[in-house]
């Protein structure tokens, strides 16, 4: 009679489990922010990397039109490849502002970065956390955001900025 009750016991217990683990094979676990566009940017709160005590919130982009958010790291080699694109959109279009995000990386390196290659920020926030990145759905680095003046999300950009994204961003701005 034991063997019986630890038979069932057991089959039990392995039918469940393997329930369980089929039911997480048929779920899709990409990360997906796409849904993110047409939505507000949540209440935010960094500091600058520069100014020590200067802190940098929502308030900083509703000066201007449009602001692209962009999260970057010095360690970051996507980052070089794209900063070429964020100088040219801060030199060419006054209407938009450009909030730098350094994730994950500290405040030397970054310095070293924007003194290399330009700093095409008109703010530098640090989230050398990574847990303000939540807020804004980014999961891995380079990504941008372009967002109105409401703080509404326009469009985000996983990935470098490339000539093709860099000409649509132009065109939304305009």
């Amino acid at each position: 009679m034991k063997i019986n009750i630890l038979k069932i016991l057991i089959f039990s217990i392995v039918s469940f489990l393997l329930v369980v683990f089929f039911i997480g094979l048929s779920k899709n676990s990409n990360y997906n922010t796409k849904n993110l566009v047409g939505n507000k940017i949540s209440n935010f709160e960094l500091i600058s990397i520069f100014e020590d005590e200067k802190k940098i919130n929502q308030e900083n982009l509703k000066i201007k039109e449009y602001s692209l958010i962009n999260f970057f790291a010095s360690w970051c080699l996507p980052c070089r490849i794209e900063h070429k694109y964020l100088l040219n959109l801060s030199k060419e279009n006054k209407q938009i502002k450009i909030i730098g995000i350094n994730f994950k990386d500290n405040k030397v390196n970054a310095t070293n970065f924007l003194n290399e290659l330009g700093n095409p920020y008109d703010l530098v926030a640090s989230d050398t956390e990574g847990k303000a990145s939540i807020l804004f759905g980014i999961y891995g680095i380079p990504e941008s955001l372009l967002i109105d003046k409401n703080l509404t999300i326009i469009k985000k950009i996983i990935g470098p900025i490339n000539e093709n994204q860099y000409k649509e961003l132009i065109k939304l701005i305009k």
